[in-house]
């Protein structure tokens, strides 16, 4: 699974968290409600939630684990750097289709 960035997870958070302050001092400020609503979504799509609250959740418990441990029991493993052919024969060619000759075309108007 591909994680995002920690510290652009952190950046956005910090972004939801001020905006989520400023607006809920001036609560009737349509730019402060659209700003803070566009932080909500960007960090909804961060975190792969669907609700504003549950992907600052998720970022604050994303942001405390370290996600560094799994991929040390990677390092031992032998590393696959390409991928060979079954039987080590190079694949057939693919057929090309070509459109005929400008010429050999006809057009839906000219039936």
């Amino acid at each position: 699974m591909l994680l995002p960035a920690k510290a652009e997870v952190a950046r956005q958070l910090r972004r939801y968290r001020a905006w989520e302050r400023v607006m809920l001092a001036a609560p009737n400020d349509r730019t402060v409600r659209t700003t803070f609503e566009d932080s909500g979504y960007t960090l909804c799509v961060l975190m792969g939630k669907r609700c504003a609250r549950e992907a600052a959740d998720a970022a604050e418990r994303y942001l405390r684990t370290n996600h560094l441990e799994p991929q040390a029991a990677f390092a031992q493993e032998p590393q696959v750097t390409c991928v060979r052919e079954q039987n080590d024969r190079p694949r057939p060619a693919t057929a090309v289709r070509r459109r005929p000759p400008a010429a050999e075309r006809r057009s839906p108007a000219g039936r």
